[in-house]
């Protein structure tokens, strides 16, 4: 079995759609003001908008990304305004993690994984 769709509830999904295209670097031409395929490749990620108001409290998901280049990640979240959580640390099991708000304050982790010397 595998997760086949991640899908983001949201008021805003053009808002919340570009913050993940531009955060991911990704430009697809979807554009539709109720839902939005962000990645479509393996498990999806979706922006929807199912008609109820959402209070943008979720404390209780996050996404992690895995990614190569933590520092120019980091510089990219900056660059793009997203608000820190916490910036690029040393994990004891060896990872670099990052953490950050989106728009509708769920909260992503960019992880790498540095190769052993």
């Amino acid at each position: 079995m595998k997760i086949g769709e991640v899908c983001l509830l949201t008021n805003d999904v053009p808002r919340l759609a570009a913050f993940y295209k531009q955060l991911l670097g990704i430009e697809n031409g979807s554009n539709d003001e109720t839902h939005q395929f962000i990645i479509t490749e393996e498990t999806t990620l979706t922006i929807y908008n199912d008609g109820t108001v959402k209070n943008n409290q979720n404390q209780n998901i996050c996404l992690a990304f895995t990614v190569d280049d933590i520092e120019k990640e980091y510089a990219k979240v900056q660059r793009i305004g997203a608000r820190m959580i916490e910036g690029p640390t040393k994990r004891p099991w060896g990872a670099i993690n990052m953490s950050f708000y989106d728009p509708d304050n769920n909260v992503i982790f960019f992880r790498s994984f540095p190769k052993s010397s």
